[in-house]
């Protein structure tokens, strides 16, 4: 979420920054809205003050009115017998004696009256500024992130900038798509997949289901070497998570819900991930905090009707490993490559080819400030494909999680990166695309052949009935 007093104090930058992305948004009326909760806020703190001072003035009164009280004299009587003449008189001085103690009871009963004003005063204006915030809070909550002063402007995809290569892409021999491979050597079978649930859903059969669980294991282990630590979230995750790390209220309709529960499936492990510190303070001392997950993914692909409806590209379930740092503001650029290597370090252990391509701010997603795009060379298809995005997000999902560091005596928002490490599905495509036979055959690549105990994935010799 961007910070409400950037929007209060520097408004024009905000919305520079939001045209880069392409947006027309009313700031100003931010901007004043902004403002307003800050005078209210400063109005209530003003009362609050007012109100501290007259609860003082009151405390200082009753101490008065308990000395004065100690010093008033105790007038007898003994009522065995009829009151003398004299009462009467005796009575009146009595009462003339405590004419300061009636003052100071005056002045504690009119203080107290007062704080009670002021107190319903300061109720009445944080009702007012509440409803104010969190009418700000939830335009706010459908603002993108601002972009980089890096991150090169443009108006499309084809704006982005390719950075550098590793590996030579070739076209394969036979030139098969990962979908036709898949179908001869029997690893997976998206017709009868349309019974069991719709289309764009899969099922890994044999060697397939192996082989995804051979890239996940392989990944997992590779990452934990580099010193993540792994965690396996639910798959399910609440409205707040999603709010938290961005992906709510503007990718609903992207994402399954359950209906009789505030429960959402996961689109990404970014999202438990995010949520595990949601309302925490971490010490400086223990960051970086850098976490490896596997979940399984899953997501409505909106929007992409007639794109990739064959194979492994675009599917409703996907598994996906996920890196995930929370980082000090001081260190997120050289955490940014880092992260960016380390997804990279899976592509070279494979030995696929693929470029890094920078978004430009056209394409930036939603909570990214700055992102590197991972493409691998699909062999068969001819063509480089998207399998991670690793991007860094400044403090937009810590305001919206609420998560801060303390530093010395101070705590504040941290920063938070992500990226996959990699997408498991597209990987496969890219390794049966890549290493495919004449034969017919895949090879396995050295550092997959311990996960998967071969060498080649061959054609089954009956295909399942």
């Amino acid at each position: 979420m961007l910070d409400p007093r950037l929007i209060r104090q520097d408004p024009d930058h905000v919305a520079k920054q939001l045209t880069r992305r392409g947006l027309a948004v009313d700031v100003d009326a931010l901007h004043q809205r902004a403002r307003q909760v800050q005078k209210l806020a400063d109005d209530r703190a003003n009362l609050q003050a007012e109100g501290k001072k007259v609860s003082r003035q009151v405390g200082q009164r009753l101490r008065l009115l308990k000395e004065e009280s100690d010093k008033r004299p105790v007038v007898h009587s003994d009522f065995s017998e009829p009151p003398t003449d004299q009462w009467p008189q005796v009575n009146m001085e009595a009462r003339e004696e405590s004419a300061e103690f009636v003052q100071l009871q005056k002045e504690a009963v009119a203080l107290e009256a007062k704080g009670k004003e002021f107190k319903q005063q300061v109720t009445a204006l944080e009702e007012k500024e509440k409803a104010l915030q969190d009418q700000l809070r939830q335009e706010l909550l459908h603002l993108p992130n601002l972009p980089s002063p890096q991150c090169p402007d443009g108006r499309s995809e084809a704006d982005n900038v390719e950075r550098r290569r590793w590996g030579d892409p070739k076209p394969a021999a036979p030139s098969l798509e990962h979908w036709q491979l898949g179908k001869t050597l029997g690893l997976f079978e998206s017709e009868r997949s349309v019974r069991v649930a719709q289309s764009r859903f899969i099922t890994l059969l044999g060697q397939g289901a192996r082989l995804e669980r051979a890239l996940i294991q392989f990944m997992l282990d590779l990452h934990v070497s580099r010193g993540y630590t792994e965690v396996l979230p639910p798959a399910l995750v609440n409205t707040a998570s999603l709010t938290g790390s961005g992906q709510l209220p503007k990718f609903a309709e992207e994402s399954f819900r359950c209906a009789d529960d505030d429960l959402w499936l996961s689109p990404t492990a970014e999202v438990p991930l995010t949520a595990l510190h949601r309302d925490d303070i971490l010490a400086a001392a223990d960051l970086p905090r850098r976490y490896v997950a596997y979940s399984p993914c899953f997501r409505r692909e909106a929007g992409s009707y007639g794109r990739d409806t064959r194979g492994l590209i675009r599917l409703h379930q996907f598994n996906k490993v996920e890196l995930y740092w929370f980082c000090h503001p001081d260190a997120s650029e050289a955490a940014h490559e880092q992260l960016t290597a380390d997804a990279e370090a899976v592509l070279q252990a494979l030995e696929l080819p693929y470029r890094v391509v920078e978004l430009c701010t056209a394409d930036l997603g939603f909570s990214a400030c700055r992102t590197y795009d991972l493409e691998v060379w699909l062999a068969g298809a001819g063509a480089y494909r998207e399998i991670s995005s690793c991007s860094t997000c400044g403090d937009f999902q810590a305001r919206r999680s609420s998560i801060r560091m303390k530093e010395g005596k101070r705590n504040r928002l941290l920063h938070t990166l992500n990226g996959s490490g990699l997408a498991v599905g597209r990987t496969m495509a890219a390794l049966l695309e890549w290493y495919q036979q004449p034969d017919g055959s895949v090879a396995i690549p050295q550092a997959l052949q311990p996960y998967m105990g071969c060498a080649v994935i061959t054609p089954p010799s009956s295909a399942p009935k």
